[in-house]
Formats: C-alpha cells, structure tokens, sequence
C-alpha cells in the first residue's frame, strides 16, 4: 500500500471519529428510533412534531423548537434527564396533567428526547 493511500485512509478514519455520534444528546439513545416512537406512540394526536405525522395536534403544545426552550412541563428546567423523566410519568411531575402515562420505557423515552432534541 502507497504512503499515499495509507495517508487518506488515517485521514478517513480520523474525520469519521471526529462525527458526533448520532443520538450523542444522550448517549445509547437513538434519533431515529425516537421519531419512530414518537410516531408509534401517537404523539402527533396531541401535539404538533416537525417530521412526525400529526392527526390533530392541537391538545399540547407544538414540540417544534422544544430543545430550546428553558421550561417543560411547566415546571421543570429543560434537561435530557427531565423531559425523560416527564414523558415516562407525566403525573409523578404533574398530578393534574392532560398529558397521559403511556407506559413508555427509559430506553424508548431517551430516543424520544434524542429526537425532539434536534427540534430548534
């Protein structure tokens, strides 16, 4: 092998480590499984979800630009650990919340937070 093409392949190598890595919001957790689950989950009939097909979502909140806000839930300040934490049970939160309890497991949730975290 050239000195040449060794040269290119540590260069391929090195750019690629250099890639955040997909979901990193949170490490383990997925981009794409959250906008699935998201999707699985029925979250468009309640809210609106850039790249997540709504039925109604007119209930809660639009989830558009959420990575950005300083609140969720209207109490909690805006971490990955506590939008998990507020999507697997609302009501621990919020007592009185509309938003309901979906059984969503931590794994599930972390994707879903990893999702709506590209959302700005």
């Amino acid at each position: 092998m050239s000195v040449e093409l060794r040269v290119a392949l540590v260069l391929i190598v090195a750019a690629a480590g250099c890639r955040p890595a997909e979901g990193s919001v949170i490490p383990g957790a997925s981009v794409a499984r959250g906008k699935q689950s998201l999707a699985g989950f029925g979250c468009g009939s309640c809210h609106e979800i850039s790249g997540v097909r709504v039925v109604y979502g007119k209930i809660g909140p639009p989830l558009t630009g959420v990575a950005t806000r300083a609140i969720i839930a209207g109490e909690l300040a805006n971490t990955p650990e506590n939008m998990v934490r507020w999507i697997r049970d609302p009501q621990a939160v919020e007592p009185n919340t509309a938003m309901p309890n979906l059984g969503v497991t931590e794994q599930t949730a972390r994707d879903m937070v990893a999702y709506l975290y590209t959302l700005r």
